[in-house]
């Protein structure tokens, strides 16, 4: 379809909301994106239509809710390009999938062992390992930045070796937006022996992500992040990898045969998916794929990347105002702060303007230690953002900066 933001920002409705009696502009897709009407008209329906729980019901009702939850895997499968569809596995968002791959590990490994991170993760792909190594005394490395925010291969490619087990990282920083150079990380993982799980929470809205290409062993996103609802996401492994690993949570659905003496477990996907799922957020996560891919994710691609740049170039003649992972090969994320005043303060007058972004740490502190800041201002835009909310934007900062200085 001929890509039209004025035409794509009619199907998103809370766009027609008033904030302090402006209209609503929305810089903050990095934590939520907004979902569009078909989206949220899909979940109406479940409910209105089709409300069972799935599986092992032989009435209509439970049969067509099988049907539409088992068809937004396919969907999924089909728009990341995995080999089979049981790879991918219903979680409730990237947190839940990156503790299931953790815990999977945890008497996998030994103190022998090795597992690296980079310096770049959001908290919920730091901690769950962690925990890990509390339990196997497994050694956990990292991969430092570079002065500008970049990861430092170099420094990757002196730490990795046969003793490495995992090496886990995201594929877009959810703070910095700067986009991780996966395939290089992923060939040279591979070449040592040690498997990848790429955190794709922050990189799935913003371009096309090939699987099979990438032969990346563990792949994670959440559809809030993807015009979706939120409490729902995936995981995606390799069939043979997600077959040796333990299931995170017991209880029905995720067996095959239960006596007192023992418990077998069910085939994939079913191993990981214990108890009632969030059928109709599954459901909607398939209506939030079509939605993007009507729009098509080369043109969200361009468009937003036009937004980047705009509204980098603006913000840059905004005297006392520094940029942090300022890099050439980001998305549509910018991470500021204004000399001598605070993000908080910042955020706070902007919201009445408006004007929506985040401030803090964005859940990623060792990247705010990197840079000795507490926190920054954080606009993420997205593909249904325009230049005239830029400007506005911009107007509003200058207007900030006054009040506090």
């Amino acid at each position: 379809m001929t890509f039209n933001v004025e035409n794509i920002r009619k199907d998103f409705p809370i766009l027609e909301r008033k904030i302090n009696g402006k209209s609503l502009i929305y810089f903050d897709n990095a934590a939520t994106s907004q979902t569009p009407i078909s989206v949220i008209e899909s979940i109406s329906d479940y409910y209105k239509k089709y409300n069972a729980n799935i599986h092992r019901g032989v009435h209509s009702v439970s049969e067509e809710a099988t049907e539409a939850y088992e068809s937004s895997r396919k969907k999924i499968q089909k728009h990341f390009n995995a080999n089979f569809s049981e790879e991918i596995i219903f979680t409730s968002g990237t947190t839940h999938s990156i503790n299931i791959i953790a815990n999977g590990y945890t008497d996998l490994l030994t103190s022998d062992d090795e597992i690296i991170v980079s310096g770049m993760e959001h908290h919920s792909n730091i901690v769950p390992w962690q925990m890990m190594v509390e339990k196997n005394h497994a050694k956990l490395s990292v991969i430092p930045l570079k002065e500008n925010g970049e990861l430092d291969i170099d420094h990757f490619k002196s730490i990795i070796s046969e003793k490495t087990k995992i090496v886990f990282l995201n594929h877009v920083s959810n703070a910095l937006g700067i986009i991780n150079p996966i395939e290089e990380i992923i060939e040279i993982s591979h070449r040592n022996g040690a498997v990848v799980l790429i955190d794709g929470a922050q990189s799935s809205a913003h371009f096309t992500i090939d699987l099979q290409k990438l032969d990346v062993d563990y792949f994670t996103a959440s559809a809030h992040k993807l015009c979706g609802p939120t409490g729902i996401g995936f995981l995606y492994g390799k069939k043979n990898l997600l077959e040796k690993l333990p299931p995170l949570m017991g209880g029905g659905e995720m067996i095959s045969d239960v006596t007192f003496e023992k418990t077998t477990y069910a085939e994939l996907p079913h191993k990981f998916e214990a108890g009632t799922p969030n059928i109709s957020g599954a459901i909607a996560f398939g209506y939030a794929l079509d939605y993007i891919n009507k729009i098509g994710l080369d043109n969200i691609y361009n468009y937003e990347n036009e937004l980047l740049n705009y509204a980098t170039q603006s913000l840059k003649k905004i005297e006392g105002l520094k940029i942090y992972g300022d890099t050439n090969n980001k998305t549509s994320v910018i991470s500021f702060n204004i000399e001598n005043l605070h993000p908080y303060d910042i955020g706070s007058i902007l919201d009445k303007f408006g004007i929506a972004v985040r401030t803090g740490q964005h859940c990623a502190q060792p990247i705010m230690d990197h840079f000795l800041i507490s926190g920054t201002v954080r606009v993420s835009l997205s593909f249904i953002n325009t230049k005239k909310e830029i400007d506005k934007l911009i107007e509003a900062i200058n207007i900030a900066k006054t009040m506090l200085s």
